[in-house]
């Protein structure tokens, strides 16, 4: 058997994706040498007329880091959707929550952007850049650490070293486990449903959320008279959605969106994915970090799952390029210094998302009237309206 070749970086990491590519491009623009691994061949094109199922709603913040990586200015904007206000309503009348920017002083409250477009954006942003070395398709097998640096060989034999190892590979994360750092994974038995539907009345840049008796639905609101839904449901009614035909599921949504933006018309097939919460014990081993659903997965439901994991890559990013000059990058303290300044936001987000989740998922009628007077009580605080907005607006 062949022994694969050892490339030398200052950072490897494990997960080619949204996170794990930004955070690629922004350790370069600090000058460090890295190698990024994919464990699957990324589709670099795709039918750009069709709708992409998979959407992100990126912060306005996570949005002017990307443009720094010189990524945001790649996207075609007549694809990218500014979402100005936003409507969240219980499962009682009385229940209401309205979001607006120009309240906050902001522009939007966030950009709804295609999967497929941003992948593909990542990807033109990395290719002409000679501190990033791009391994894919190639899956990690083996990982060993020892005082001085990191070992990471791959599936055709290569080797990477490296002074630090970053897990963004997802929620079933390899790293995280290579590195032995526990976690507790508490399912929701539930599916996020989504799919995207023409309307019949034009959105206006408004997004809409239902607490329901049956889960969670979204409407987001894409370029046109567009919208793009998740529909966060118990298995069993998403297992029913998604072997609806495409006429059928619309008239579903319709009737469940209230009529908000008049009858839909579905534009893509739906699709599901298992909701969940991962926790884990630490973000970091010695020469290893954690960032994205490697180091936490949170319930959509309040759409800041991805935001969260681009905000672990500029902290990652910015204390690895403050470093001083003779610290290597897999130093503890950098890594404790990142652990520590993450583990408060991270903490807001997984309470906020699975407390809501907990809260509208009880059926009792005592529940049912706190949370949704809670909804109403909040709507009525301008303060405390404006502060929601900024923190999930950085």
């Amino acid at each position: 058997m062949s022994v694969g070749k050892t490339t030398v970086h200052d950072v490897a990491i494990i997960g080619g994706g949204l996170v794990g590519s930004s955070l690629a491009l922004a350790l370069s623009a600090v000058g460090l040498d890295v190698a990024l691994a994919e464990p699957l061949e990324l589709q670099t094109s795709t039918d750009i007329d069709a709708w992409d199922t998979r959407i992100y709603a990126i912060s306005p913040g996570n949005a002017a880091f990307l443009e720094q990586l010189n990524v945001w200015q790649r996207l075609d904007m007549k694809r990218v959707q500014r979402v100005e206000a936003m409507e969240i309503y219980g499962d009682a009348p009385a229940g209401q929550l309205n979001l607006n920017a120009y309240d906050a002083g902001l522009r939007e409250l966030a950009f709804i952007v295609e999967a497929g477009a941003l992948q593909r954006a990542m990807l033109q942003a990395m290719s002409g850049i000679e501190k990033v070395h791009f391994f894919s398709p190639a899956r990690a097998t083996e990982m060993t650490v020892s005082e001085a640096r990191a070992r990471v060989t791959l599936a055709d034999e290569t080797v990477l070293e490296a002074k630090l190892v970053v897990g963004a590979d997802g929620g079933d994360s390899w790293v995280r486990q290579a590195a032995e750092i526990a976690s507790r994974t508490n399912e929701y038995r539930q599916l996020g449903v989504v799919a995207n539907f023409e309307t019949e009345q034009p959105h206006r840049g408004l997004a809409f959320q239902w607490f329901r008796p049956d889960g969670v639905l979204a409407l987001l609101p894409l370029p046109g008279n567009h919208t793009s839904m998740v529909w966060a449901t118990p298995v069993d009614k998403a297992e029913a959605l998604l072997a609806m035909d495409a006429g059928a599921l619309a008239e579903m949504v319709t009737d469940a969106s209230r009529r908000a933006l008049g009858n839909l018309r579905g534009i893509s097939p739906a699709a599901g994915f298992p909701l969940r919460l991962t926790q884990v014990t630490r973000l970091i081993a010695p020469r290893v970090a954690l960032a994205g659903d490697a180091a936490h997965s949170v319930h959509p439901l309040a759409g800041q799952g991805v935001n969260l994991g681009m905000r672990d890559v500029r902290q990652l990013a910015m204390v690895l390029g403050e470093r001083l000059p003779r610290q290597d990058c897999g130093d503890w303290a950098l890594l404790r210094s990142y652990e520590r300044a993450r583990r408060e936001d991270i903490a807001a987000i997984k309470f906020s998302t699975d407390s809501l989740q907990k809260l509208f998922g009880n059926s009792s009628v005592w529940v049912s009237a706190a949370r949704n007077f809670g909804l109403s009580a909040v709507n009525q605080l301008a303060p405390l309206k404006k502060l929601l907005i900024h923190h999930a607006a950085g």
